[in-house]
C-alpha cells in the first residue's frame, strides 16, 4: 500500500465518513479549475490570493465567472454540464462508499466545489448527505455573475459538526477526508482526519505539520484499512 504515513491502526467505531469532493472523490483537482480549463482562462493567481485570505469565498466565485464571461457570455447550464463530462470518478471511490455503507456508516460529501457537479457526483455515489458552492441561474438556464457560497472553503468543521448533530452522530465516530491544507478545517474536535492524495507541496507539510495519516496515490481503497473496511 501506497502510504506516506506508517502502517494504520484501523478505526474503530467509525459512525460517519465525509468526503471532500474535488481531488479525493473525483480525479480532479477543482471543479473550478476543470470550468477554467474549458474556457482557456486562469485562476492561478486569484487562487493564491484566496488562499493567502486577500479575496472572499464570495469575490473568489465572481472573478471565476467574470473571467469565463469575457470568454463566452451567455453561459448556458449545459455548457456547465458539458464541461463536467470527462471528469472521472477517483480509482475505487465507488467500492469504498459501498464498503461504507454495507457497514450502515453515514456517508457524506462537504465541498467548496460547484454544486451542479457534486450532486452528479452525490446521486452516482448514492451518499446520505452531500453541501457544496454553486451558481446562480437566470430564468432562461443562463449563468448570473454571482457564486452561492453556501460553506467557506476554510469552515467545514461548522458544516460537519452540524451534519452530526442532525443525524445524532458523535464526532468521535467522525472521520473527514481531504487533499488540501483548507481542508483541516474538516478535523473536527473529538474527530478523525486523513489527507488523500494532497498534490501541492504545501499540502503535504500541512498535514505533516497537522500529524494526520496521509495516503498518496489515487486509489481510494488505500484509504480502507484506516476506516476498518
Amino acid at each position: 500500500m501506497n502510504t506516506h504515513s506508517t502502517a494504520p491502526s484501523p478505526l474503530t467505531d467509525v459512525t460517519c465518513v465525509v468526503f471532500d469532493c474535488d481531488g479525493v472523490l473525483v480525479d480532479a483537482v477543482s471543479s473550478w479549475r476543470t470550468l477554467h480549463d474549458h474556457f482557456g482562462t486562469d485562476n492561478a493567481e486569484n487562487l493564491q490570493r484566496f488562499i493567502r485570505g486577500e479575496i472572499t469565498d464570495t469575490e473568489f466565485m465572481r472573478l471565476d465567472i467574470k473571467k469565463w464571461k469575457s470568454i463566452e457570455d451567455p453561459i448556458h447550464k449545459d455548457d456547465l454540464f458539458r464541461a463536467y463530462a470527462g471528469v472521472q470518478l477517483m480509482s475505487g471511490a465507488r467500492e469504498l462508499v459501498q464498503r461504507l455503507q454495507d457497514k450502515g456508516i453515514f456517508v457524506a460529501i462537504v465541498s467548496a466545489g460547484v454544486d451542479l457537479f457534486v450532486a452528479s457526483i452525490a446521486a452516482m455515489l448514492k451518499v446520505d448527505d452531500w453541501i457544496a458552492n454553486g451558481f446562480v441561474f437566470n430564468d432562461d438556464d443562463t449563468l448570473s455573475d454571482e457564486g452561492v457560497c453556501r460553506l467557506h472553503a476554510t469552515g467545514k468543521g461548522e458544516i460537519i459538526e452540524r451534519l452530526l448533530e442532525m443525524n445524532g452522530l458523535t464526532a468521535e465516530g467522525c472521520v473527514s477526508l481531504g487533499d488540501s491544507e483548507m481542508d483541516l478545517s474538516m478535523h473536527i474536535e473529538g474527530g478523525h482526519f486523513i489527507g488523500f492524495n494532497p498534490t501541492r507541496d504545501s499540502s503535504i507539510s500541512s498535514f505533516e505539520e497537522a500529524g494526520v495519516p496521509i495516503v498518496m496515490g489515487k486509489n481510494l481503497l488505500d484509504v480502507a484499512p484506516y476506516l476498518g473496511v
